[in-house]
C-alpha cells in the first residue's frame, strides 16, 4: 500500500487525492515513540480530573488534514501512525491515494479494522450525491460509515430561489441515505453564512438550515469557519445553531484558528490549542446534549514547502490529538 508521489499543483478539497503534492518530510515516527511522547499529556489531563469535553472515542481525524502523507505513504502507514496517536475516528475525503493504483473500499476497510479506526463519514462532491448516489451508499456501507457527506456548499446559487431549490434536492437525497441507514450531512466554509444576494435580510444557511428536513439533512459545524462567517458577516454566535438544533449537528470540525486582522477572514488556521477559538467554552455548552463525533481539521497542514520550514502534517495531527484529549470541562 506504500505511495508514489505525484506532480505538485493546486490543491481543494474537491481535488484531493487526484492532484496531490508528496510531502518533503519523511514521517519516522513509530509505535514506541508515539506511546511514550502522549503519555505524559495523558497523565497530566487525567491529574487535572474535569470532565472531557471530547470523549476519546470520540476524537477523529478529516483525512484532508494530511492528504500529502495519504498520497506519499498510503493508508496502511497512516491508519497506523494515526492510531499510534490515539485517533478513533477518520472522516475521508476521497477513497483513493491520489497515485498510480488502486485500492478498493474493502481492502480501506481492512486496514481501519486492523488498525482498531472507524470511518464515521466522507466528503464527497456534491456532483457525485447526484450522479452516484447508489454507489456512494454502497461505499459507505463497506466502510461502515454512519454518515455520508459533502464539504461543498449547498448551491453556488446564492439567492434566496436558489438556496430553496437546493434545500429541496438535499431533501431528496436524504431520504435515500436515510433509507440505507445513515445521515447525509453538510460542512460549512464560511460562504454559507453571508447574506442571500438578492436579499440582504435572509442568511444562507438560515434558509437551508429551516427547509431542509431534520428528519433527512443534518449538518457537520466547521467551528473555524463558522467563527469566520461571524467575523465577516456579523448578526450570529456559532454555538447558538448547535445549542438550538443539537440533534442536526452530529459532527463537529475542530479546526483552530489565531487572530490575524491583517487576514481578511480575522483568523489564520493553526494546529488545535495554538490559536484564539474559545473551544473549552464552546465544547462546554454541549456536554449535555449528546455525544458528537470530534474531527480534527487543518486544512493547511500539507504542505510541499522546501526546508528549513515544511509542515510536518502528521506532527501536527500528533500534537492536535493531544490538545483535544487535554481538554477539561
Amino acid at each position: 500500500m506504500s505511495g508514489r508521489s505525484m506532480p505538485s499543483g493546486p490543491l481543494s478539497r474537491r481535488s484531493f487525492m487526484s492532484a496531490i503534492a508528496a510531502s518533503t518530510v519523511a514521517v519516522g515516527l513509530g509505535a514506541a515513540t508515539m506511546t511514550a511522547a502522549n503519555a505524559a499529556p495523558a497523565a497530566a489531563s487525567a491529574a487535572r480530573g474535569g470532565t472531557r469535553l471530547v470523549p476519546i472515542n470520540r476524537i477523529g481525524i478529516q483525512l484532508f488534514t494530511i492528504r500529502d502523507k495519504v498520497s506519499s505513504l498510503g493508508f496502511r502507514a497512516v491508519f497506523e501512525e494515526l492510531a499510534n496517536f490515539g485517533y478513533s475516528e477518520i472522516e475521508f475525503a476521497g477513497y483513493t491515494q491520489g497515485q498510480v493504483g488502486a485500492i478498493t473500499p474493502a481492502e480501506i476497510r481492512q486496514l481501519l479494522d486492523d488498525n482498531g479506526l472507524r470511518a464515521v463519514g466522507s466528503h464527497v462532491g456534491t456532483n457525485l450525491l447526484r450522479t452516484d448516489l447508489a454507489n456512494q451508499i454502497d461505499i459507505a456501507h463497506t466502510l461502515g460509515m454512519p454518515h455520508l457527506g459533502t464539504g461543498n456548499a449547498p448551491t453556488n446559487v446564492n439567492t434566496v430561489a436558489g438556496y430553496l431549490a437546493a434545500a429541496e434536492e438535499w431533501n431528496g437525497w436524504g431520504e435515500q441515505v436515510s433509507a440505507a441507514g445513515m445521515k447525509l450531512y453538510q460542512h460549512n466554509h464560511a460562504g454559507e453564512f453571508a447574506f442571500a444576494s438578492d436579499d440582504p435580510s435572509q442568511r444562507l444557511y438560515d434558509i437551508f438550515l429551516d427547509n431542509t428536513d431534520p428528519r433527512h439533512v443534518y449538518l457537520e459545524l466547521d467551528v473555524y469557519w463558522a467563527y469566520v462567517g461571524k467575523h465577516l458577516h456579523g448578526g450570529f454566535e456559532p454555538i447558538d445553531y448547535v445549542k438550538n438544533n443539537p440533534r442536526r449537528f452530529p459532527l463537529l470540525h475542530l479546526k483552530d484558528g489565531k487572530t490575524n486582522n491583517a487576514n481578511t477572514n480575522g483568523y489564520d488556521i493553526i494546529e488545535f490549542g495554538a490559536g484564539d477559538i474559545p473551544y473549552t467554552e464552546f465544547l462546554s455548552h454541549l456536554r449535555d446534549r449528546g455525544q458528537r463525533y470530534g474531527m480534527y481539521e487543518q486544512d493547511n497542514a500539507s504542505s510541499t514547502a522546501v526546508p528549513p520550514n515544511p509542515i510536518n502534517s502528521l506532527e501536527n495531527a500528533r500534537r492536535s490529538y493531544a490538545a483535544i484529549e487535554q481538554l477539561r470541562g
